[in-house]
């Protein structure tokens, strides 16, 4: 029997869920028909790794090919081919930030995640993570990170990210713990006037019961997190396991292996019990945006 679930994601999640949930039946059906990558990819005239992509959700899959699959899996009961069909077309719906143009494929992607997710963990070296950026330091950041991109891109990257906030605000909330390197909060993002006004919208934001800001300080030295930033996005349980994402000069690197994530998730281990206290780190991070008065 086909099943279907409903999850609490922290917001319009797009067609990540559907893709997925449609995929692992897509999966499970195909195991329980005894039928090779190989064969359904003959039945469909395509290449073994598009079979492989659908089932594991990374894309979307045609009306046809899900009629075709549930065919050839002895699919017959009405109500759950329409189940499949149903997530099918969900899954080809366009994302809450299409609204916004054309975007690079990994940027997409990572929005389409943390939609989906009902929590992230986050640990950021050198600046305050994109979900707690206020406007004018996120407009600061890109202007240095994107100085080859056109003006009307680096706007277009500014109103993404002020909008993927509301998920902190937003019903049913997504539940944001993040670790930030002391060094950002130092780090005269925009100038002093921009910086003292990111530290304060920090404060406030540590007061949100989803929201849990830890600061790493320098007294602590050498620790993992010097390789660089990662998030670990976590979902609806039996939907999917939780990804680690690390972005670099190199492009956007996505884990999800029992090993790597077993890395990273005790390198973010050692973080946390290295980390301030949140309340320690609240009184840090007002003291500094006194400092800048």
């Amino acid at each position: 029997m086909f099943t279907t679930l409903e999850v609490d994601v922290a917001r319009a999640s797009g067609p990540t869920i559907a893709r997925w949930q449609l995929g692992r039946e897509l999966h499970r059906l195909r195991e329980a028909a005894n039928a090779s990558h190989k064969e359904i990819a003959a039945e469909l005239g395509c290449s073994e790794s598009k079979v492989y992509k659908i089932e594991s959700g990374d894309v979307g899959v045609s009306r046809a090919d899900v009629i075709v699959m549930l065919t050839r899996y002895g699919v017959e009961d009405e109500p759950t081919r329409q189940a499949a069909l149903d997530l099918q077309r969900q899954g080809k719906e366009r994302g809450w930030w299409a609204k916004f143009g054309q975007l690079p494929n990994p940027y997409s992607m990572y929005i389409g995640l943390e939609s989906a997710a009902t929590a992230v963990r986050n640990f950021e070296l050198a600046a305050v993570p994109g979900l707690l950026q206020t406007e004018r330091y996120a407009r600061a950041i890109f202007d240095q990170q994107r100085m080859t991109e056109a003006a009307s891109e680096r706007e277009k990257r500014l109103q993404v990210r002020m909008a993927r906030q509301v998920c902190l605000t937003e019903e049913p909330l997504l539940n944001l713990w993040t670790i930030i390197d002391e060094s950002a909060l130092h780090r005269e993002v925009g100038g002093r006037e921009v910086l003292r006004e990111q530290l304060l919208h920090l404060v406030e934001m540590s007061g949100r019961d989803n929201i849990d800001i830890q600061v790493l300080p320098y007294g602590e030295g050498a620790h993992p997190g010097m390789l660089g930033s990662v998030a670990i996005l976590e979902f609806p349980q039996g939907v999917h396991t939780p990804v680690a994402y690390v972005e670099s000069f190199a492009g956007d690197v996505y884990l999800e292996r029992e090993e790597d994530m077993r890395r990273v998730t005790l390198a973010y281990t050692y973080l946390h019990s290295s980390a301030l206290s949140s309340t320690k780190s609240r009184e840090l991070i007002a003291d500094v945006a006194r400092s800048l008065a």
